[in-house]
């Protein structure tokens, strides 16, 4: 559409694949893919680096390059407002939330809530309503921000560019895992990064600098004469040709149609935090840390990294509009739909535009990696998520008899099934509008996450929140925001040549301002009823509250006794059936170094520090073969069954394992809660650098903030 890849480009294109599939495979050979903790959590042995990029990564997908620098054309600064409220936000996660989420011992944010309030009625809600957001805010808006960029580059077809990224995105997914997910995050943020920066620096050496940009912003408005006559419009009306007048800050009037300050502190901060806080996607990266240092040293580098965007994609958005007015700033829906194909406007070409016209070969070839690489590391982790939350809070929940090797299996089909999902949608994809695709995304999650944050929020900090209130409030926050939003699809923004007849509530309110009304709306339901119900009992809250965090010593008092007690038990009291004449015999080792226990039911102790049926490295079902369970390997064996060589390859590329029962890793639930006691556990050293990373972070988004905003 604006121009075309030389073999140059194309070949940089090509090196970047065979790269992160290299990657891909290495890591699906290497890796321990076979069990929960390995394949969903990347076994919990990921360093502060590896998560920091991925986080980042996951984040920027290709909606940012296409919408924020979208929004950063039409609008300017005002959209960076989101990158660094992220930085702000990401400390809370890893001191707030992470020590609660590792604490309680779980791999979904689902099963969490499942533990906090109990009950399964508000894990399952909340497992769909995530799912649902997948797809409507992030799968449909990247799908057609990476072919919007594609088809601008190549000129390819539309859907045959889709199809091939979500093969290969999904091929890397299935076989990987998040092992295979986070260390490709980690090459493509260094492809992202460098390649973006690059665009940055030879695009302010055009436009003549920093200052030079905001002066050159404030007068880039079309020349609707020549533009009249060069497209043949029949009409002549012109509307939103004009930067606007407070572009060059970024928290707006309480008026502002873009972001106005009180409805951006008080409703999209909120929503904001389910996504950082709470959202599976970037949640599920931070638990798969070594410890809490790890998981905190991540969101610091993360942090840091969120400065970036409002310099390598917001301005380059600028730019782009300095260098060709006449394309991304439309003047008419006729001429926006000769443009771009778009009534609503042409803002969201403005990235692509500034790569093809001012990159020479090669570089845009770079760039085209960078795009496709954000689009495939977005991609990546909705797919990793999705199947966790499907498999381990839905499936379970259905089959709670599941081994791990079903769970594998399941997981990997329901990354096939969102593939097929995301093909379907295509279509609805392409007949989506939007001026800025990024506020768009931003008011539909507004409608849908406020509720979900004010859930998490009561239930990390306020004990006496019980189910009821919990699922009650988010219910009926829920069914506002739901409303809302059908509202928002049914009256449409009109074409910027059309009266606004929408009514004026809908018109007049922005939706910063509904997503404030829901979130609060949700805590009073839910404070409300919980003081009117009884009391959830001690054992939910032991272990799932922020407060709980104070209670180490505590707890590792309960754990010594805990151990005394079970030191003194013989294994025919643990399994009923089997005996040992020394207890060391029961904690033998195999052949291949796994330790051998005898099978236990995970204790329901109120006191656990975590949850063993999540952090052992297979689940108890795998101890069972047959409906049978064996221990001594002397006195009985299982025979392995016969399989035939396809389901051989299908094992081989998945990454499961025939687990004969002497190979069994069954639940020692001291050895579980003393691990998870130790991943909690910082040396006072760490600690201190960890705090002063805090420090200049938060500074660093409150400066940016100001200086932004003056």
């Amino acid at each position: 559409m604006f121009g075309f890849m030389e073999t140059a480009d194309l070949a940089v294109v090509g090196l970047y694949f065979v790269l992160v599939l290299s990657i891909g495979f290495f890591v699906m050979w290497k890796s321990n893919r076979s069990t929960v903790s390995g394949y969903f959590l990347a076994g919990r042995s990921m360093t502060w680096v590896a998560i920091g990029a991925s986080l980042f990564v996951s984040n920027i997908g290709s909606e940012h390059f296409i919408g924020l620098a979208g929004s950063g054309a039409a609008s300017g600064f005002a959209v960076g407002a989101w990158e660094f409220n992220a930085m702000l936000l990401l400390q809370v996660l890893g001191w707030v939330f992470v020590p609660v989420y590792i604490r309680s011992g779980v791999y979904t944010m689902p099963e969490y809530l499942s533990k906090r309030y109990g009950g399964s009625r508000i894990k399952i809600y909340f497992a769909f309503l995530s799912l649902l957001l997948y797809v409507f805010t992030k799968l449909s808006v990247d799908l057609y921000a990476g072919a919007l960029f594609i088809r601008a580059s190549l000129g390819w077809d539309l859907y045959l560019s889709i199809i091939i990224l979500i093969g290969l995105t999904a091929v890397l997914t299935v076989t990987g895992g998040l092992v295979a997910v986070i260390y490709t995050d980690v090459m493509q943020a260094i492809l992202m990064i460098g390649g973006a920066l690059t665009l940055m620096v030879v695009g302010m050496v055009k436009v003549g600098g920093f200052e030079e940009l905001k002066r050159r912003y404030m007068l880039a408005s079309p020349n609707v004469t020549a533009i009249i006559s060069s497209f043949n419009l029949s009409s002549t009306n012109t509307c939103h040709i004009h930067p606007k007048e407070d572009s060059l800050k970024m928290l707006r009037e309480p008026t502002d149609e873009d972001v106005p300050w009180p409805g951006f502190l008080f409703g999209q901060t909120p929503a904001s935090g389910w996504y950082w806080c709470a959202d599976q996607v970037i949640v599920q990266r931070v638990l798969a840390a070594k410890n809490i240092a790890h998981a905190k040293g991540a969101t610091l580098m993360a942090g840091f990294l969120k400065l970036l965007p409002m310099f390598i994609i917001v301005i380059p958005g600028m730019i782009s509009r300095i260098l060709f007015t006449d394309e991304v700033v439309c003047i008419n829906p006729e001429h926006c739909m000769q443009v771009c194909g778009s009534s609503a406007g042409c803002s969201n070409i403005a990235y692509p535009r500034l790569v093809l016209g001012i990159l020479p070969a090669g570089l845009r070839g770079l760039m085209m990696a960078v795009m496709i690489a954000a689009l495939m590391s977005d991609l990546d982790s909705i797919f990793n998520s999705a199947s966790t939350i499907f498999t381990l809070d839905i499936y379970k929940h259905l089959r709670k008899a599941a081994s791990s090797r079903e769970l594998m299996v399941v997981g990997r089909l329901f990354v096939i099934f969102m593939v097929g999902i995301s093909i379907a949608w295509v279509p609805i994809i392409v007949e989506m509008q939007g001026g800025q695709m990024y506020l768009y995304i931003q008011e539909v999650a507004d409608y849908l996450t406020p509720p979900v944050a004010a859930v998490f929020l009561l239930g990390i900090f306020w004990k006496r929140c019980n189910e009821q209130g919990a699922f009650y409030g988010g219910l009926l926050g829920s069914m506002l925001g739901i409303i809302r939003l059908i509202l928002a699809f049914v009256y449409q923004v009109p074409d910027c040549d059309q009266p606004d007849t929408r009514p004026s509530f809908i018109r007049n309110i922005h939706y910063m301002y509904v997503a404030t009304i829901l979130f609060w709306s949700t805590i009073i339901t839910a404070v409300v009823v919980s003081l009117l119900t009884p009391a959830l009992p001690k054992e939910y809250t032991r272990s799932t509250t922020f407060w709980a965090l104070k209670d180490l010593d505590n707890i590792k008092s309960s754990q010594a006794d805990e151990s005394n007690k079970l030191e003194n038990r013989t294994v025919s009291e643990c399994n009923g059936s089997t005996t040992c004449t020394d207890k060391s015999d029961c904690n033998r080792k195999d052949t291949d170094g796994i330790e051998l226990v005898l099978l236990m039911p995970g204790s329901d102790d109120s006191k656990s520090l975590c949850s063993p049926s999540n952090i052992e490295a297979l689940t108890t079902n795998d101890g069972y073969l047959n409906g049978q369970t064996s221990v001594d390997q002397e006195t009985k064996e299982e025979p392995q069954l016969e399989r035939s060589k396809w389901w051989k390859f299908f094992d081989c590329i998945c990454g499961l394992k025939n687990y004969d029962v002497t190979n069994t890793v069954a639940i020692n639930t001291v050895e579980d809660e003393r691990i998870c006691r130790e991943m909690l556990q910082e040396s006072p050293r760490i600690k201190i650098l960890l705090n002063i990373g805090l420090a200049v972070v938060l500074s660093s988004g409150i400066s940016m903030f100001i200086y932004f905003s003056l």
